[in-house]
C-alpha cells in the first residue's frame, strides 16, 4: 500500500483541520489504518487507528473527543478530522497502514505499521 497524506496547514488554536490520506493498492480495504504525529527531536506518537471495516476506532488520550478518524474503502481514503486544535497538536502527521491483512486487533504502535505516507505539517498558533 502506498500512501499520500494532505490537508495540513496553519490554524489558530481552537480551529479545525481535516487531513486526508489517499492509498493506492488492492489491499487497502483489508488493512487497519492509523495516524501518527512527530515533533522534531521526539518519538513518533500514536494518534488514532481505524479497523479495516471501519467499525472500530482507537484514539490517544490527548486527542480523544477532539479528533475523529474515518475511512472510505470505495475511495481508498482515510481521514482525520481535527477540532479544537491546541498548540501542542503542532507536528508532522503521518498516515500508516497495518502490516497485516484483515487483522482483528487494532495496531497501536508504529512497529505494527508497514507502510507510511510522507507526512503533512500541522501548525497550531496560540
Amino acid at each position: 500500500v502506498q500512501l499520500q497524506a494532505s490537508g495540513g496547514g496553519l490554524v489558530q488554536a481552537g480551529g479545525s483541520l481535516r487531513l486526508s490520506c489517499a492509498a493506492s493498492g488492492r489491499t487497502f480495504s483489508t488493512r487497519n489504518m492509523g495516524w501518527f504525529r512527530q515533533v522534531p527531536g521526539k518519538e513518533r506518537e500514536f494518534v488514532a487507528a481505524i479497523s479495516w471495516g471501519g467499525g472500530h476506532t482507537a484514539y490517544a488520550d490527548s486527542v480523544k473527543g477532539r479528533f475523529t478518524i474515518s475511512r472510505d474503502n470505495a475511495k481508498n481514503t482515510v481521514d482525520l478530522q481535527m477540532n479544537s486544535l491546541k498548540p501542542e497538536d503542532t507536528a508532522i502527521y503521518y498516515c500508516a497502514a497495518d502490516r497485516r491483512n484483515s487483522a482483528y486487533y487494532l495496531p497501536l504502535v508504529s512497529a505494527d505499521f508497514g507502510s507510511w505516507g510522507q507526512g503533512t505539517q500541522v501548525t497550531v498558533s496560540s
